[in-house]
Formats: C-alpha cells, structure tokens, sequence
C-alpha cells in the first residue's frame, strides 16, 4: 500500500520534481526541476537536490547535505551532514572575457554513489567520481578518485584504510585474503585490491580475527534526517 509523501512547509520542491511513496523531505530542503527521489527517503533540514539528480529508494540525504547534478545515487545509500557531491572539475565563476557563465558554458560531471554506500559527514566527493557498493567514506574525507565496492576510505586525499561489509562494520582479517564481518558473520574474499562476497558464514569460521582500525577520522556523521 502507497504511504504519504511528506513535505514540509518550509521545503523548495519544484513541480517537475518526482517524489517517491512514503519519502520525507524537511525544512528548509530544495529539490529542483527533473530530480527524481525514490521511496522512502529522507531529505534533512537544509539539503539539496540538483537539477535532473537521481535518487533511488531507501536514501537519506542528511543535514545540509549537498547533491548537484548530474548525480545518481543507487538504492540504500547515506550522505551525511553537510557532505558536498560536486559536479566541476575546474569551476570558474565567468571565462575568460569576464562574462558570467551560464549552463550551457560549461560541462557538469556528476558523483555516482552505488548501492548501500555511505558518505560521511562534511565528506566532498570530486565530479565524475564513483563510490562503489557499501563502500563508506569518512568523515571530512576528500575523495579525488574511484572509491571500489566495500573499501573504508579516509584522508585528504582519501585513501582505503580497511574494508567494510554490507553492515558498515570493518572486517576481520582471518588470513590469506579472507575477511568476516564480525556483526553478521558473512565472509568476503580480497584479491589483487578487490574485495568480493559475501558468502554465508562457514563452522568454524567464526573466530575474532583482527579488524582492520579505521582510524581517528571514522566513517562518522550520522544525524537525524529531520528537525
């Protein structure tokens, strides 16, 4: 059964936006002309949706998080407060005569966040850069390159400091290139820098291991998605 959309009175949603069953979009929030927003999503005081972004089901932008278009962010995924999707790689108020840009002067290269990815808060994501699957980014981090599925990355520049599983746990080494999840027990297996999986947890395997720290950074910037 369709659940109520929620807007707030205080919230900028466009006409042509399209707004999923049961998504919450709260004060002060602007989703401009062509986003389209999946089911069940929350969108936090002060966020914002670019132009023509994509958001699948299950999304929670946080606080004055910040997404500009062309972005497309998969089913699951977590951006945190104050987190910027940026979209210019070498942005200029006006070119070289001194004119004002406009839209049509200049290329916009959008963030791909894939599915069950979170992006931690006052993170900033390069344009045209992808976060793969369940990866988790830090807080505060800059990410200036691809990040792959289930890496844990920190830093400015960011750098993988670990793995994480689909619970956004860091793993447990148990030894040639074999990592559990120590919160659900599933199994992931590394091999030339990527990580695949999971498979079920096997008798026998579930011992402590050694969890790969990720550092004073943390993956962090979980808040409240509305007032």
């Amino acid at each position: 059964m369709a659940t109520e959309v929620r807007i707030a009175p205080t919230a900028d949603v466009d006409p042509a936006a399209e707004i999923g069953d049961g998504t919450t979009v709260w004060h002060l929030a602007q989703v401009r002309e062509k986003a389209v927003l999946g089911r069940g999503c929350i969108l936090g005081r002060g966020a914002y949706v670019g132009p023509g972004v994509i958001v699948g089901d299950n999304v929670k932008l946080q606080n004055y998080a910040l997404v500009y278009e062309p972005a497309v962010l998969e089913d699951g995924v977590f951006i945190g407060p104050a987190a910027v999707l940026t979209n210019d790689m070498y942005p200029r108020s006006t070119d070289v005569e001194g004119a004002l840009k406009r839209d049509g002067d200049w290329s916009a290269e959008g963030v791909t966040v894939r599915e069950g990815a979170s992006v931690g808060a006052r993170a900033v994501i390069v344009a045209g850069r992808t976060i793969g699957r369940h990866a988790l980014v830090a807080a505060g981090a800059v990410v200036s390159r691809d990040v792959p599925d289930f890496a844990l990355v920190a830093g400015v520049p960011a750098r993988r400091i670990g793995w994480v599983g689909r619970a956004g746990v860091p793993l447990a080494d148990l030894g040639d290139g074999r990592w559990r999840c120590p919160s659900t027990g599933e199994l992931y297996t590394e091999q030339d820098g990527t990580l695949t999986g999971p498979a079920p947890a096997k008798a026998g395997e579930l011992g402590t291991g050694s969890t790969e720290s990720p550092g004073t950074a943390g993956p962090g910037g979980s808040a409240e998605g509305s007032d």
